[in-house]
């Protein structure tokens, strides 16, 4: 267990302390995955969990080799990217019988990329 005094010394524990309050509203089933988001500061990716089962059911990342000869038109190139990776995992989920999921924005905002990402997944088919 962190002290709530640390939790408020860095950028990473108070990120990880906003997921937690997330991750107390949100869960995923089998019908109906979560769809996690992770970003750093190049990359994000996104998974989709069945925290019944406990497993990992899809994932995609922008380094992954379908991605890698994405060239970007706009000023944001990781704005675009994102939403092509998202629009990437949303077909792959469509694909494998998934089109309904809980959107889990992983403690970071709702704009920038981790919007693009969710934007990309809308338009690929998945239903938030």
């Amino acid at each position: 267990m962190i002290k709530y005094s640390k939790l408020k010394q860095s950028r990473l524990l108070q990120r990880r302390r906003r997921h937690l309050r997330v991750r107390n509203r949100v869960e995923g089933t089998a019908e109906r995955p979560r769809l996690v988001v992770f970003r750093s500061l190049k990359n994000i990716e996104g998974q989709l969990v069945d925290d019944m089962a406990g497993a990992t059911l899809l994932g995609m990342s922008t380094l992954t080799t379908d991605l890698r000869g994405f060239k970007a038109e706009g000023k944001n190139r990781r704005v675009e990217h994102a939403f092509a990776a998202g629009k990437l995992l949303a077909e792959r989920a469509k694909s494998a019988g998934i089109s309904r999921v809980v959107f889990d924005r992983g403690g970071y905002k709702y704009h920038g990329r981790v919007k693009a990402f969710a934007d990309g997944a809308r338009q690929g088919g998945l239903e938030f």
